[in-house]
Protein backbone atom coordinates (compact mmCIF):
# COMPACT_ATOMS: atom_id res chain seq x y z
CA UNK A 1 0.00 0.00 0.00
CA UNK A 2 1.36 2.87 -0.96
CA UNK A 3 1.55 6.29 1.73
CA UNK A 4 -0.88 8.67 -0.27
CA UNK A 5 -3.51 5.31 -0.32
CA UNK A 6 -2.61 4.51 3.49
CA UNK A 7 -2.72 8.25 4.21
CA UNK A 8 -6.68 8.43 2.46
CA UNK A 9 -8.01 5.16 4.23
CA UNK A 10 -6.72 6.80 8.01
CA UNK A 11 -8.50 10.24 6.95
CA UNK A 12 -11.68 8.77 5.77
CA UNK A 13 -11.64 6.07 9.06
CA UNK A 14 -11.46 9.68 11.03
CA UNK A 15 -14.19 11.26 9.70
CA UNK A 16 -16.84 10.07 11.14
CA UNK A 17 -15.30 11.13 14.73
CA UNK A 18 -14.70 14.47 13.18
CA UNK A 19 -18.73 14.37 12.17
CA UNK A 20 -20.18 14.04 14.92
CA UNK A 21 -18.15 16.46 16.70
CA UNK A 22 -18.75 19.14 14.55
CA UNK A 23 -22.74 18.43 14.65
CA UNK A 24 -22.67 18.72 18.08
CA UNK A 25 -21.94 22.23 17.65
CA UNK A 26 -19.40 24.49 18.06
CA UNK A 27 -20.33 26.40 21.57
CA UNK A 28 -18.73 23.62 23.71
CA UNK A 29 -15.38 24.25 22.06
CA UNK A 30 -15.48 27.50 24.12
CA UNK A 31 -15.50 29.21 27.24
CA UNK A 32 -17.79 32.21 28.22
CA UNK A 33 -15.68 35.07 27.02
CA UNK A 34 -13.95 37.62 29.58
CA UNK A 35 -14.55 40.77 30.20
CA UNK A 36 -11.10 41.15 32.05
CA UNK A 37 -7.47 40.46 31.41
CA UNK A 38 -6.10 36.98 32.95
CA UNK A 39 -2.86 38.80 33.78
CA UNK A 40 -3.70 41.94 35.42
CA UNK A 41 -7.91 41.65 35.93
CA UNK A 42 -8.02 45.18 33.81
CA UNK A 43 -11.71 45.58 32.24
CA UNK A 44 -10.27 47.67 29.48
CA UNK A 45 -9.90 45.38 26.20
CA UNK A 46 -10.12 46.00 23.00
CA UNK A 47 -10.34 43.40 19.47
CA UNK A 48 -6.73 43.10 18.42
CA UNK A 49 -7.35 40.33 15.87
CA UNK A 50 -10.00 37.90 14.42
CA UNK A 51 -8.78 35.27 12.42
CA UNK A 52 -9.54 31.44 11.46
CA UNK A 53 -7.25 28.36 11.57
CA UNK A 54 -4.91 28.99 8.77
CA UNK A 55 -3.08 25.88 9.53
CA UNK A 56 -5.40 23.24 9.35
CA UNK A 57 -8.14 25.06 8.01
CA UNK A 58 -10.50 23.35 11.03
CA UNK A 59 -13.68 24.98 10.84
CA UNK A 60 -14.27 27.83 13.76
CA UNK A 61 -13.41 31.89 14.29
CA UNK A 62 -11.17 33.24 16.72
CA UNK A 63 -11.07 36.45 18.22
CA UNK A 64 -7.50 37.49 20.07
CA UNK A 65 -8.69 40.61 22.58
CA UNK A 66 -5.73 43.12 24.39
CA UNK A 67 -5.55 44.41 27.29
CA UNK A 68 -5.33 48.09 27.77
CA UNK A 69 -3.71 48.47 30.61
CA UNK A 70 -1.04 45.99 30.68
CA UNK A 71 -1.04 45.14 26.59
CA UNK A 72 -1.73 41.43 27.49
CA UNK A 73 -3.03 39.82 24.39
CA UNK A 74 -5.71 36.71 24.77
CA UNK A 75 -7.85 34.49 23.05
CA UNK A 76 -10.84 35.78 24.07
CA UNK A 77 -13.32 33.59 24.02
CA UNK A 78 -10.62 30.61 24.92
CA UNK A 79 -10.92 27.38 24.10
CA UNK A 80 -12.29 24.76 26.44
CA UNK A 81 -11.01 21.37 27.35
CA UNK A 82 -13.36 19.80 24.47
CA UNK A 83 -12.24 22.61 21.91
CA UNK A 84 -8.34 22.08 22.66
CA UNK A 85 -8.38 18.03 22.05
CA UNK A 86 -10.56 18.86 18.79
CA UNK A 87 -7.95 21.56 17.69
CA UNK A 88 -5.19 19.70 18.66
CA UNK A 89 -6.24 16.65 17.66
CA UNK A 90 -3.68 15.50 14.27
CA UNK A 91 -1.79 18.26 14.80
CA UNK A 92 1.41 16.71 16.80
CA UNK A 93 0.67 13.77 16.53
CA UNK A 94 -1.66 11.64 14.52
CA UNK A 95 -1.72 12.87 11.04
CA UNK A 96 0.57 15.42 11.73
CA UNK A 97 2.63 13.64 13.87
CA UNK A 98 5.45 12.78 11.05
CA UNK A 99 4.85 16.28 9.21
CA UNK A 100 5.58 18.03 12.37
CA UNK A 101 8.27 15.77 13.67
CA UNK A 102 10.49 15.83 9.99
CA UNK A 103 10.34 19.58 10.61
CA UNK A 104 10.90 20.25 14.14
CA UNK A 105 14.19 17.48 13.42
CA UNK A 106 15.25 19.59 10.70
CA UNK A 107 15.57 22.47 12.74
CA UNK A 108 18.93 21.54 14.40
CA UNK A 109 20.96 25.17 13.38
CA UNK A 110 18.02 26.83 15.59
CA UNK A 111 18.59 24.54 18.37
CA UNK A 112 22.15 25.14 18.29
CA UNK A 113 21.75 29.11 18.42
CA UNK A 114 19.45 28.88 21.55
CA UNK A 115 22.16 26.79 23.31
CA UNK A 116 24.80 28.86 22.02
CA UNK A 117 22.86 32.01 23.24
CA UNK A 118 22.06 31.18 26.53
CA UNK A 119 25.57 29.66 27.62
CA UNK A 120 27.62 32.83 28.38
CA UNK A 121 24.55 32.78 31.73
CA UNK A 122 24.54 29.45 32.14
CA UNK A 123 28.28 27.67 31.51
CA UNK A 124 28.11 24.07 32.69
CA UNK A 125 24.45 23.54 34.08
CA UNK A 126 24.13 19.60 35.54
CA UNK A 127 20.45 19.01 34.96
CA UNK A 128 18.52 20.42 32.14
CA UNK A 129 14.57 20.41 31.89
CA UNK A 130 12.77 21.14 28.76
CA UNK A 131 9.25 21.69 29.25
CA UNK A 132 7.18 21.53 25.78
CA UNK A 133 10.07 19.30 24.92
CA UNK A 134 8.38 17.73 21.97
CA UNK A 135 10.21 14.93 20.54
CA UNK A 136 13.32 16.49 22.36
CA UNK A 137 15.12 17.71 18.76
CA UNK A 138 16.36 20.68 21.02
CA UNK A 139 17.54 18.38 23.80
CA UNK A 140 19.70 16.31 21.43
CA UNK A 141 21.50 19.16 19.53
CA UNK A 142 21.72 21.04 22.94
CA UNK A 143 23.79 18.21 24.35
CA UNK A 144 26.52 18.57 21.41
CA UNK A 145 26.74 22.41 23.03
CA UNK A 146 26.86 21.09 26.58
CA UNK A 147 27.81 17.26 26.41
CA UNK A 148 28.62 17.64 30.56
CA UNK A 149 24.48 18.58 30.62
CA UNK A 150 21.82 15.96 31.63
CA UNK A 151 18.55 16.69 29.65
CA UNK A 152 15.12 15.71 30.80
CA UNK A 153 11.89 16.59 28.99
CA UNK A 154 8.25 17.08 29.69
CA UNK A 155 5.40 17.54 27.46
CA UNK A 156 1.50 16.85 27.88
CA UNK A 157 1.87 14.70 24.74
CA UNK A 158 3.47 11.16 23.95
CA UNK A 159 6.10 12.71 22.31
CA UNK A 160 8.17 12.77 25.19
CA UNK A 161 7.94 9.07 25.27
CA UNK A 162 9.02 8.70 22.11
CA UNK A 163 12.15 11.35 22.91
CA UNK A 164 12.96 9.28 25.86
CA UNK A 165 12.85 5.76 23.60
CA UNK A 166 14.93 7.52 21.12
CA UNK A 167 17.39 8.80 23.73
CA UNK A 168 17.02 12.29 23.13
CA UNK A 169 16.40 13.07 26.70
CA UNK A 170 17.55 11.30 29.61
CA UNK A 171 13.64 10.97 31.33
CA UNK A 172 10.70 11.86 29.56
CA UNK A 173 8.22 13.18 31.94
CA UNK A 174 4.41 13.38 30.45
CA UNK A 175 1.76 15.47 31.97
CA UNK A 176 0.99 18.96 33.00
CA UNK A 177 3.78 20.78 34.67
CA UNK A 178 2.38 22.40 37.37
CA UNK A 179 0.99 19.32 38.33
CA UNK A 180 4.08 17.04 38.09
CA UNK A 181 6.63 20.12 39.25
CA UNK A 182 6.18 19.43 43.41
CA UNK A 183 7.88 15.50 42.57
CA UNK A 184 10.73 17.40 40.82
CA UNK A 185 11.09 20.69 42.95
CA UNK A 186 14.80 21.79 43.32
CA UNK A 187 15.96 19.08 40.67
CA UNK A 188 17.34 21.10 38.19
CA UNK A 189 19.89 23.99 37.19
CA UNK A 190 18.08 25.17 34.19
CA UNK A 191 13.83 24.83 33.46
CA UNK A 192 13.42 26.17 29.40
CA UNK A 193 10.34 26.76 28.30
CA UNK A 194 10.78 27.64 24.22
CA UNK A 195 7.56 28.34 22.85
CA UNK A 196 5.54 27.08 25.49
CA UNK A 197 4.29 29.15 27.51
CA UNK A 198 1.74 30.82 25.00
CA UNK A 199 -0.24 27.05 24.63
CA UNK A 200 -0.89 27.24 28.27
CA UNK A 201 -4.45 28.34 29.49
CA UNK A 202 -2.55 29.47 32.92
CA UNK A 203 0.88 30.74 32.39
CA UNK A 204 1.32 32.18 36.07
CA UNK A 205 0.70 28.53 37.03
CA UNK A 206 3.40 27.31 34.64
CA UNK A 207 6.09 29.89 36.00
CA UNK A 208 5.28 29.26 39.75
CA UNK A 209 6.11 25.22 38.73
CA UNK A 210 9.29 26.47 37.01
CA UNK A 211 10.41 27.98 40.03
CA UNK A 212 9.88 25.18 42.02
CA UNK A 213 11.59 22.55 39.63
CA UNK A 214 14.80 25.11 39.48
CA UNK A 215 16.85 24.82 42.13
CA UNK A 216 17.93 28.37 44.28
CA UNK A 217 21.10 29.73 42.20
CA UNK A 218 19.72 27.89 39.17
CA UNK A 219 18.15 29.01 36.00
CA UNK A 220 14.98 30.08 33.61
CA UNK A 221 14.65 30.39 30.35
CA UNK A 222 11.53 31.43 28.35
CA UNK A 223 11.32 32.16 24.13
CA UNK A 224 7.72 33.42 23.58
CA UNK A 225 6.25 35.08 20.29
CA UNK A 226 7.00 38.41 21.05
CA UNK A 227 3.54 40.89 20.44
CA UNK A 228 5.51 43.66 19.94
CA UNK A 229 6.83 42.53 16.74
CA UNK A 230 6.15 45.06 14.04
CA UNK A 231 5.46 42.24 11.91
CA UNK A 232 3.09 41.47 14.37
CA UNK A 233 0.36 44.51 13.00
CA UNK A 234 1.90 44.43 9.92
CA UNK A 235 1.46 41.28 8.68
CA UNK A 236 -2.08 40.35 10.45
CA UNK A 237 -3.88 37.52 10.62
CA UNK A 238 -0.79 36.09 8.02
CA UNK A 239 2.19 36.44 10.80
CA UNK A 240 2.58 32.74 12.08
CA UNK A 241 3.29 33.36 15.44
CA UNK A 242 -0.59 34.55 16.00
CA UNK A 243 -1.07 30.83 15.22
CA UNK A 244 -4.75 30.22 16.18
CA UNK A 245 -6.25 28.55 17.74
CA UNK A 246 -3.54 26.58 19.92
CA UNK A 247 -1.71 30.29 21.54
CA UNK A 248 -3.62 31.57 24.33
CA UNK A 249 -1.48 34.09 25.60
CA UNK A 250 1.04 36.98 24.25
CA UNK A 251 3.10 38.23 26.84
CA UNK A 252 4.83 41.48 26.01
CA UNK A 253 8.14 41.70 27.92
CA UNK A 254 7.78 43.75 30.72
CA UNK A 255 4.64 41.85 32.28
CA UNK A 256 6.81 38.92 31.82
CA UNK A 257 10.08 40.44 33.78
CA UNK A 258 7.39 42.17 36.25
CA UNK A 259 6.12 38.41 37.15
CA UNK A 260 9.40 36.59 37.31
CA UNK A 261 10.67 39.68 39.69
CA UNK A 262 7.55 38.71 41.49
CA UNK A 263 8.02 35.09 41.80
CA UNK A 264 11.81 35.97 43.31
CA UNK A 265 13.97 35.83 40.02
CA UNK A 266 16.20 38.01 38.45
CA UNK A 267 16.48 38.81 34.96
CA UNK A 268 20.10 38.36 33.87
CA UNK A 269 19.30 38.41 29.76
CA UNK A 270 16.58 39.78 27.81
CA UNK A 271 17.44 38.64 23.71
CA UNK A 272 15.04 39.73 20.64
CA UNK A 273 17.21 39.35 17.73
CA UNK A 274 18.58 36.19 19.10
CA UNK A 275 15.56 34.74 19.15
CA UNK A 276 13.95 35.48 16.07
CA UNK A 277 13.20 33.13 13.23
CA UNK A 278 13.51 34.40 9.82
CA UNK A 279 10.49 32.92 8.44
CA UNK A 280 7.76 35.75 8.37
CA UNK A 281 7.17 36.53 4.62
CA UNK A 282 7.62 32.89 4.01
CA UNK A 283 5.56 32.16 6.28
CA UNK A 284 2.31 34.60 5.51
CA UNK A 285 3.06 33.92 1.87
CA UNK A 286 2.47 30.51 2.29
CA UNK A 287 -0.31 30.49 4.74
CA UNK A 288 -2.04 33.59 1.47
CA UNK A 289 -1.26 30.40 -0.90
CA UNK A 290 -3.07 28.01 1.23
CA UNK A 291 -6.08 29.55 2.18
CA UNK A 292 -6.70 30.24 -1.44
CA UNK A 293 -5.97 26.87 -2.90
CA UNK A 294 -8.71 24.70 -2.57
CA UNK A 295 -8.62 22.15 0.46
CA UNK A 296 -6.69 19.15 0.11
CA UNK A 297 -8.72 16.39 2.38
CA UNK A 298 -8.35 16.25 5.47
CA UNK A 299 -10.80 14.34 8.24
CA UNK A 300 -12.84 17.66 9.21
CA UNK A 301 -13.88 17.88 5.74
CA UNK A 302 -17.57 16.60 5.23
CA UNK A 303 -16.02 14.40 1.67
CA UNK A 304 -12.78 14.44 -0.39
CA UNK A 305 -11.58 16.88 -2.60
CA UNK A 306 -12.33 16.16 -6.24
CA UNK A 307 -9.73 14.93 -8.68
CA UNK A 308 -10.21 18.68 -10.19
CA UNK A 309 -9.81 20.66 -7.26
CA UNK A 310 -6.54 18.55 -6.09
CA UNK A 311 -5.35 19.20 -9.55
CA UNK A 312 -6.54 23.22 -9.17
CA UNK A 313 -4.45 23.02 -5.43
CA UNK A 314 -1.63 22.18 -6.67
CA UNK A 315 -1.41 24.50 -9.73
CA UNK A 316 -1.71 27.14 -7.72
CA UNK A 317 0.84 26.19 -5.48
CA UNK A 318 3.07 26.00 -8.18
CA UNK A 319 2.70 29.60 -9.16
CA UNK A 320 3.21 30.57 -6.03
CA UNK A 321 6.99 29.22 -5.62
CA UNK A 322 8.58 32.45 -6.90
CA UNK A 323 7.29 34.25 -4.28
CA UNK A 324 7.53 32.06 -1.66
CA UNK A 325 11.34 31.89 -2.86
CA UNK A 326 11.42 35.50 -3.05
CA UNK A 327 9.93 36.22 0.26
CA UNK A 328 12.90 33.56 1.58
CA UNK A 329 15.50 36.00 0.78
CA UNK A 330 14.44 38.84 2.04
CA UNK A 331 13.74 37.25 5.56
CA UNK A 332 16.89 35.57 5.61
CA UNK A 333 19.03 38.19 4.01
CA UNK A 334 17.60 41.68 3.73
CA UNK A 335 15.34 41.81 7.07
CA UNK A 336 17.50 38.77 9.72
CA UNK A 337 20.34 41.75 10.41
CA UNK A 338 18.20 44.19 11.08
CA UNK A 339 15.07 42.25 12.98
CA UNK A 340 16.47 43.57 15.93
CA UNK A 341 17.19 47.19 15.64
CA UNK A 342 14.01 47.46 13.73
CA UNK A 343 11.52 45.64 16.31
CA UNK A 344 10.58 43.25 13.55
CA UNK A 345 11.89 39.68 16.19
CA UNK A 346 9.04 37.96 16.24
CA UNK A 347 9.94 36.52 19.48
CA UNK A 348 12.46 37.19 22.56
CA UNK A 349 13.75 35.45 25.18
CA UNK A 350 14.61 35.99 28.87
CA UNK A 351 17.32 34.40 30.98
CA UNK A 352 16.03 34.79 34.30
CA UNK A 353 17.93 33.47 38.23
CA UNK A 354 16.20 32.25 40.47
CA UNK A 355 17.41 33.88 43.70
Amino acid sequence: MSDESGTTERIAALRPAYRADLEAGPDRFFEPPRTDCPWCGGTELSTRLRTTDLLQHKPGRFTLDRCGGCGHTFQNPRLSPAGLEFYYRDFYDGLGEKKLGDTFGARTGMYRRRAEAVRPYIPAPKSWLDVGTGHGHFCAVAREVLPDTVFDGLDFTDGVELAERAGRVEHGYRGAFPELAPDLAGRYDVVSMFHYLEHSTEPDRELRAAREAVRPGGHLVVEVPDPESRFARLLGRWWLPWLQPQHLHFVPVANLRQRLTELGFTVVAEQRAEAHDPVDLLAATWLALDHTAPREDAPWLPERPSAPRRALRTALLLTGIPALLAATLIDRLALRPLAGRLRLSNAYRVVARRD
